[in-house]
């Protein structure tokens, strides 16, 4: 599925020109998310985005018959919890490049908004998964087990 050896490889074909585009992963260094030895950053970061493309856990791809040429499973959760990177101003980066670049497209006499919308995601049949967490819904005032998705458009 993912191979080591070419790190460009690893994304779909129909994600890596958006890649490309956006600079995702110079706005990566730029944000000081680097690292000094193992896989790189723009490795693993590739990684762990790819996983929802090809509908796969990080635990079912290290069971796969490719495991033997990923990253061990300490070094993407050491990767994903590092406090010490910029996670919110590699956001930032991204996002006002991603409006400056969209910008041009647009009339300057149009109104321009950015809607924030968390929506849930439940997962009431699931028991342990992978961030997997119980919200509480104030519209049917119930609780519910799974993920609240926070988008930026």
């Amino acid at each position: 599925m993912i191979t080591q050896n070419d790190a460009v490889n690893q994304l779909p074909p129909e994600i890596r020109p958006a890649f490309e585009e956006l600079k995702v992963l110079k706005h990566l260094r730029k944000a000081g998310i680097t690292k000094r030895f193992g896989f790189t950053c723009s490795y693993l970061f590739q990684l762990v985005f790819v996983l929802i493309f090809h509908y796969r856990n990080w635990f079912e791809l290290l069971e796969s018959e490719n495991s033997e040429s990923l990253p061990g499973k300490d070094a993407v959760y050491r990767f994903l919890n590092h406090s010490g990177f910029a996670c919110r101003r590699f956001l930032s980066n991204l996002s006002v490049y991603a409006v400056n670049k969209t910008n041009s497209l647009t009339s300057s006499k149009r109104v321009s908004a950015f809607i924030v919308d968390d929506s849930m995601y439940e997962r009431n049949r699931s028991k342990s998964v992978e961030l997997l967490a119980r919200f509480k819904d104030h519209a049917r005032n119930c609780y519910y087990k799974g993920y609240r998705m926070l988008t930026f458009g």
